[in-house]
């Protein structure tokens, strides 16, 4: 325990009571953000926070908000960057604190010098290698060979959703909230309503779309989510469209029977990517595809860097010569 958090859980106690969700910046916050993975990421990074703080006194909702100042954010942030996390997750999780803070402000919660002072604490600067991974080529066919071995709808949904996350580069959430009604056939396109409620048009390759199609005429035309359960006797429930969480276990299930190492949904994201630019197509169409407001972010993907760094070193000659050992 630090002597910041001793301090803190000394003046913070916890909340008597839970004010309404109308009233608690916390919980204002959230419900403003998308639902789905990030609104959890920062659900988790408030709790964090909160028991970093407090000594594990208060959670998210406990924490009485309108008391949190600027020196409380920065022992923590201080906290955190000693703590050697990475520093686009302490930066993620100091964008909710000012979120939350803000929340408080346009509650009447705190005045406008506490909120600005919250609003300043600084971004952790540095970097980390990026994770993830593109999925080989080898891989990528073993994996839709799992799909076609499974004759049960179950199989060509599947296949189909590969295709779809691979060949657009699109998120797992807009793939899981994809309706029947985003596929324009005409238009080999599908619509998806991405982060920051932004819709964009993903086009399909003509590989991707006899994989997508090949699942609908399975799946049939009712109004509905494009992809979804299928039960272990093989019926298709129109009614139920697969999760996020769902697509994910799809893939890992997928993989264990492929026998290929552990994959993600952001992988094959990172797969359309690496292969589009090492394609040759440009850095801003393929940010297009991706749903990104910055190239800069969609180069982050890019996977292609260390079979890159290979060929460069490989290129370089060193005149080293073994010393030959006298011989005893």
């Amino acid at each position: 325990m630090t002597a910041a958090s001793t301090t803190a859980a000394a003046e913070l106690q916890p909340l008597a009571a839970r004010p309404p969700a109308a009233q608690h910046p916390a919980v204002v916050y959230l419900a403003g953000l998308r639902a789905g993975a990030g609104r959890a990421a920062q659900r988790a990074a408030l709790d964090r926070f909160a028991s970093d703080l407090t000594a594990g006194t208060c959670d998210a909702e406990t924490l009485p908000w309108h008391r949190i100042r600027y020196q409380h954010a920065a022992a923590v942030r201080s906290l955190w960057t000693d703590s050697q996390a990475a520093p686009a997750t302490i930066n993620a999780r100091l964008s909710a604190i000012r979120g939350t803070a803000r929340a408080a402000w346009r509650l009447g919660q705190i005045d406008t010098d506490a909120y600005m002072r919250l609003k300043d604490i600084p971004n952790v600067h540095g970097s980390r290698l990026p994770a993830g991974r593109a999925i080989p080529r080898a891989e990528l066919v073993a994996l839709f060979d799992a799909c076609s071995a499974d004759h049960a709808p179950a199989g060509t949904r599947d296949a189909a959703l590969f295709a779809v996350l691979l060949g657009t580069g699109c998120r797992r959430a807009e793939a899981a909230s994809l309706q029947l009604s985003d596929w324009d056939p005409p238009a080999s396109r599908l619509t998806v309503v991405g982060k920051g409620n932004k819709q964009r048009h993903l086009y399909l390759a003509e590989n991707t779309r006899a994989a997508l199609t090949a699942w609908i005429q399975i799946r049939g035309t009712t109004p509905g989510h494009l992809f979804n359960a299928v039960n272990r006797h093989g019926r298709i429930d129109l009614s139920k469209g697969l999760t996020g969480q769902a697509i994910s276990a799809r893939i890992q299930s997928r993989a264990r029977q492929a026998r290929i190492p552990p994959c993600s949904p952001h992988d094959f994201r990172r797969s359309h990517v690496s292969a589009a630019l090492d394609a040759g197509a440009d850095l801003l169409a393929v940010a297009q595809n991706a749903g990104h407001a910055s190239p800069t972010t969609t180069a982050r993907y890019d996977r292609r860097g260390e079979a890159a760094q290979r060929k460069a070193a490989a290129a370089v000659h060193v005149p080293f010569v073994p010393s030959r050992q006298k011989q005893t």
